[in-house]
């Protein structure tokens, strides 16, 4: 039985859509939880998606292509989630994109560093499948519509070759809102404005129904034959990054508000098992009083992190998760990004930077004394800091920088923000949830925010493109594990 006519757009609950089930169904208030026995009746579908994200939307496209049904939950009215708020770059090696670019690089190279950075603390088995998975759903994506550039100019911290894949709009927002479209058009059903509260369990741990609350205070039930986890991680859950992320329990939170951990709610109920929980990405290029994210180009391209007492504090090559650490160390946890008019030049090619600059979060000083008054400090401890700054010679953290920074010079008062976790539900490399004793569950898939990820358990092991790896590549594994589940392989 399936849920009715496929919708091509996204939508609400004031939209006169057939509700999947019309008895009311018992609702905890207090937390997503699950319910041990028969599911209440309903309408049943192959395959239902939490989440509709980059992870969600992407098994969504690729289950819909093979002519399976599914639906997708979605609590925004539009999908966005963590997908909107990142700039929308999926790093991915080995595509035809890459050769166009002439760039040559293969998944091993790509796998290779992803270890490097995480200092050999990422899952094997997860590094190898969405290394060799992600050039397939890039190319895939590709023809089906989207079009992909690599990103020139620079590389990202622990990258060793150019792999960032963006569209020509270089925006989260515009990479979710692509996705959306191929998703519904391939025949996904999306349910927006609804929010997954319980899960229904068997006595066999199989997961037979989803029940969802919409704004309105209408209830549903829909019965799945495979549920897929994708909505995210924890980020948004204070006791939750207490308890597990003391260290950025009280940081600017940058990601979405509906990461609420869900997903490790669930399987915690069900008697899954955890992993990587300490790893997460941070962010130490977070505008304030704005309110924004200020691409990490700034320092790439040769920019610097000043302090209040105008020094430098760290390798800011080194990546921007860690650096989130670095920033909230200084007094009042505030650094100043330092660049000049090269660097300027580079950062107004992307629609977020323009967006800070015109809520006036760009600074400019026309020498040094003039920059010593913006960011508060003494003018010859900082006109010391510049001239550290010089081609070719590693300085006392360790960088080696290939030009000095000239006048006049640019500055964004930043602190350090906790973007998304990085750790969750533990999954073998087909997306399958693993319960204590490391059995799968029968029909149970997690990925992208929702598992674990490729960055272990710390801080530092976050290589800049991890969290949208991990969110397509594992959405594309994910569906073709379904697809098996459902003995129709891909």
């Amino acid at each position: 039985m399936s849920v009715g006519h496929v919708s091509q757009e996204p939508v609400s609950a004031s939209d006169n859509l057939r509700r999947v089930a019309q008895d009311p169904v018992p609702i905890d208030e207090h937390g997503p939880r699950v319910i041990r026995g028969p599911a209440p009746a309903g309408e049943r579908v192959p395959v239902v998606i939490i989440g509709a994200g980059a992870c969600g939307l992407t098994a969504a496209w690729r289950l819909g292509r093979a002519g399976i049904e599914c639906v997708l939950i979605e609590r925004d009215a539009v999908p966005s989630g963590s997908t909107a708020l990142s700039s929308g770059f999926i790093p991915a090696a080995g595509t035809r994109a890459q050769q166009l670019a002439g760039v040559t690089d293969s998944p091993a190279e790509f796998a290779a560093d992803i270890r490097a950075k995480a200092h050999g603390q990422a899952a094997p088995h997860l590094v190898t499948a969405y290394t060799e998975a992600i050039p397939q759903a890039i190319d895939a994506l590709q023809e089906a519509g989207l079009t992909f550039e690599v990103l020139d100019g620079f590389l990202y911290p622990g990258h060793h070759a150019r792999r960032m894949h963006s569209l020509p709009e270089r925006t989260g927002a515009a990479l979710v809102g692509a996705l959306t479209n191929t998703a519904t058009e391939a025949g996904a059903y999306l349910l927006t404005d609804t929010i997954a509260r319980e899960l229904w369990c068997d006595a066999d741990g199989r997961i037979t129904a989803v029940g969802c609350e919409r704004p309105d205070g209408g209830r549903e039930v829909i019965g799945c034959d495979v549920l897929l986890l994708a909505c995210n991680g924890f980020g948004g859950n204070l006791a939750m990054r207490r308890e597990y992320l003391p260290a950025m329990a009280d940081a600017e939170y940058g990601g979405h508000v509906g990461n609420d951990g869900s997903a490790v709610q669930w399987g915690l109920q069900l008697g899954a098992r955890l992993a990587d929980m300490g790893g997460y990405q941070g962010h130490g290029s977070w505008a304030i009083p704005q309110g924004a994210l200020i691409s990490w180009a700034v320092i790439m391209d040769g920019g610097v992190q000043i302090n209040r007492a105008g020094k430098r504090f760290h390798d800011e090559t080194q990546g921007y998760s860690e650096a989130a650490v670095h920033v909230l160390a200084q007094p009042e946890g505030v650094a100043w990004n330092v660049f000049d008019a090269h660097t300027l030049a580079l950062l107004r090619e992307f629609p977020d930077f323009r967006d800070a600059e015109a809520g006036g979060a760009l600074r400019c000083a026309a020498d040094a004394a003039a920059l010593a008054d913006i960011i508060g400090c003494d003018e010859t401890t900082l006109t010391a800091t510049l001239a550290s700054v010089s081609h070719d010679l590693a300085d006392a953290f360790g960088r080696r920088f290939t030009r000095r920074l000239e006048a006049p010079y640019y500055a964004i008062k930043v602190t350090g923000a906790l973007f998304h976790t990085q750790g969750g539900l533990d999954i073998d490399a087909q997306c399958r949830v693993l319960n204590t004793n490391g059995n799968v569950f029968p029909n149970l898939l997690a990925a992208g925010g929702a598992a674990r990820g490729v960055s272990g358990n710390e801080v530092s092991g976050y290589l800049s493109g991890n969290g949208l790896l991990s969110a397509v590549a594992g959405g594309y594994i994910a569906a073709a594990t379904a697809a098996e589940l459902l003995g129709r392989p891909l």
